[in-house]
């Protein structure tokens, strides 16, 4: 699903040219879980941005679904992030201005799916908030809008489900639950899943754990793939 050749990525600073990432190589199958750990500033979020096609490297290449993000312009970047790519961010990142339903409809909507109500309500009761479905995100506590953000990401049915830091501002308790309904839709939807945590027990459940430092692929550990 995702294959990575000699990866790099270079940026401008105050005292030169800076490596964030550098000669990653790197392949994950369809289904698989992965999960990306280090420290920060080790190059994590950078790496996921690039493997979603939100970034460019400045070296190597990038497939994802068998195409080559980097002999795509961004237009093309977008379509095939438009039909297979989902995302879960650490700040929920929904729009405040429309309620929990039609946050979750959107991605629907915006493939002209006529069932994306019915799709989106549904999605909302298998995560607990069907009673929920009319208020807006300023109305809900942070574990309500991450599982609000969780229905958005699954409505698209993507193929491969991008995370960072998706317990980052939940408490212990909320972020348990939320990782035990990530794991259980991703089983649901055979999607393939790559995420970035600090979070030791999330990056258990995985199938495999990447461990990043100064922007290389330090090695792979198997994870519990539960």
């Amino acid at each position: 699903m995702i294959k990575v050749r000699n990866l790099g990525k270079r940026v401008q600073s105050g005292e030169g040219e800076l490596d964030i990432l550098s000669g990653i190589d790197l392949e994950i199958n369809a289904g698989d879980s992965v999960a990306i750990v280090g420290a920060s500033g080790s190059g994590k979020t950078t790496l996921l941005g690039v493997l979603a096609g939100l970034d460019l490297p400045s070296s190597g290449q990038v497939w994802l679904g068998g195409q080559e993000l980097t002999a795509l312009d961004e237009e093309g970047r977008a379509r095939v992030r438009g039909d297979m790519v989902g995302f879960i961010f650490q700040s929920f990142q929904l729009i405040g201005s429309l309620t929990a339903l039609e946050n979750v409809m959107l991605p629907g909507e915006l493939h002209g799916e006529a069932d994306a109500e019915s799709a989106a309500r549904d999605l909302l009761d298998r995560v607990g908030l069907g009673q929920r479905a009319t208020h807006y995100p300023r109305q809900l506590s942070g574990g309500e809008q991450q599982r609000v953000a969780i229905a958005r990401a699954f409505a698209s049915r993507p193929s491969v489900l991008f995370a960072d830091e998706p317990t980052g501002n939940l408490d212990t308790t909320t972020g348990a639950r939320i990782v035990s309904l990530l794991f259980e839709l991703n089983r649901e939807f055979a999607t393939t899943l790559v995420l970035v945590t600090h979070d030791s027990s999330l990056a258990e459940r995985c199938d495999r754990v990447l461990e990043m430092s100064a922007g290389r692929i330090l090695g792979a550990t198997a994870g519990a793939g539960v």
